[in-house]
């Protein structure tokens, strides 16, 4: 109901909860930031906006103050590196006595304050390559590639699995190359049927498509290789006529291209279309000890966004990290990580009981953590006294979900199917439990 209310107000609305991360976005603060409603709901403030510092969010500050605010100019840049300027007033959102989110309501003053400073534009640097951390020689050839790739504008394909960093190496070439003033769009081709995709891909006699949104600048399609054929069979129609519009294409798939190729699943017209620069970022299972790059990294970024002082993790959190398998790789980990400041409290270190209940059941059932675990293992329990029903049901339900998850590539649609169950239904376990759903 909320959502359908700000959707129809006339100021901008943005609702975070009391992690940073966005619950409500209306149609009237896209139109004022310049983004697509997915690249913002479910992804924290932080990964989307850049502040000078972080006590410039006004979302931020109010909900770290539980004070309101009234009136404030707040200026920013969108991922993009678009300069935003509004006039926000800012409200902490309280239940039952704490602060589980804050409203921000805003009113576009960009035009004005270019105006008045004479239209003197500045950019920030961007999100730009140096967020992709890691030593692995894989991801230092990406890298290399991926600052000569920024030159051109030549079709990229990026191969690797869910959660590893694809898109965020697609906004790098991005941003650090000749288009960065113009859009970065991203479309994800897997969350909705065919016929939906074309329309808002190609537009329709009433509505242009993203890809002419995308005009200059570039677009990123995600997953292509769950995009269906019939859809593939007209983007290739356009490539091959030349009558896209002036936009860089970029793909990303999360599997080997070649056996999407010969399972039917990308034409093999379209993935030589994409495949001349083409990258492939490694599992973070093949590069453990990029860990010691990864973590220092999300615990910077994290002590700054939750004000605290973690200095790093106990030794049986780093040998358990390097035993598993972390099947939704980098975003995992950022998410295990991020899950630990909520059950930390006072201590600088973080131990094995501060990580997520959901990481600790999959911690049990990992190939890497134990390979000698059959399927069957999961019902013998150790110890003299067995589990209470509802808490064995639900370590059952959350073990055989993510199994499906991993199976499907973290596809919910599919799952949902696979499960017999409602797309919602499994959105909601997938709350419930602390499952990991991958994306990066």
């Amino acid at each position: 109901m909320y959502e359908v209310v700000a959707h129809h107000l006339e100021s901008g609305v943005h609702v975070i909860d009391s992690t940073g991360r966005t619950v409500i976005y209306n149609s009237k603060m896209r139109e004022i930031e310049g983004m697509e409603v997915e690249d913002v709901l479910d992804k924290n403030l932080l990964d989307v906006f850049q502040f000078h510092s972080e006590e410039e969010s006004t979302l931020l500050q109010v909900l770290h103050t539980g004070t309101p605010t009234l009136n404030v100019k707040q200026t920013y840049f969108n991922s993009n590196g678009v300069e935003i300027t509004t006039i926000n007033d800012t409200y902490p959102i309280h239940l039952e006595g704490d602060i589980i989110g804050a409203v921000e309501i805003a009113r576009d003053v960009t035009t004005l304050e270019k105006m008045m400073k004479g239209n003197v534009h500045t950019r920030p640097v961007p999100p730009a390559f140096h967020r992709i951390v890691g030593s692995h020689p894989r991801i230092q050839e990406a890298l290399s590639a991926g600052k000569k790739a920024a030159l051109s504008t030549t079709p990229i394909l990026i191969c690797g699995e869910i959660g590893t960093g694809k898109e965020m190496l697609a906004r790098s070439i991005h941003c650090d190359g000749i288009r960065k003033d113009a859009p970065f769009i991203k479309q994800d081709c897997s969350s909705m049927p065919g016929e939906d995709l074309s329309m808002i891909l190609f537009g329709t006699g009433f509505k242009d498509g993203v890809m002419k949104e995308a005009a200059g600048g570039s677009i990123l399609f995600d997953e292509l290789n769950a995009m269906p054929i019939h859809v593939q069979e007209q983007l290739l129609d356009l490539m091959d006529r030349s009558s896209l519009p002036d936009v860089r294409l970029m793909a990303t798939v999360n599997e080997d291209p070649i056996d999407a190729v010969a399972e039917g699943r990308l034409l093999k017209e379209l993935y030589y279309r994409f495949s001349s620069a083409s990258f492939f970022i490694p599992p973070l299972r093949n590069r453990l000890d990029d860990l010691q790059e990864l973590v220092p990294s999300f615990l910077d970024r994290f002590n700054h966004h939750y004000a605290r002082n973690v200095t790093g993790i106990s030794q049986e959190v780093e040998e358990t990290f390097r035993q598993y398998d972390w099947p939704g790789n980098v975003r995992e980990l950022e998410h295990v990580l991020e899950g630990a400041y909520q059950l930390i409290g006072s201590h600088k270190v973080i131990g094995f009981n501060h990580l997520p209940f959901g990481f600790r059941q999959r911690i049990h059932h990992s190939p890497v953590a134990d390979t000698h675990q059959g399927d069957s293992d999961f019902l013998h329990q150790s110890g003299s006294e067995p589990k209470p029903l509802e808490v064995f049901m639900e370590e059952a339900e959350t073990y055989y979900i993510q199994k499906a998850m991993k199976h499907h590539q973290f596809n919910v649609t599919k799952t949902a199917k696979a499960l017999g169950m409602s797309r919602q239904n499994l959105q909601y376990r997938i709350r419930k439990y602390g499952i990991e759903r991958g994306g990066y």
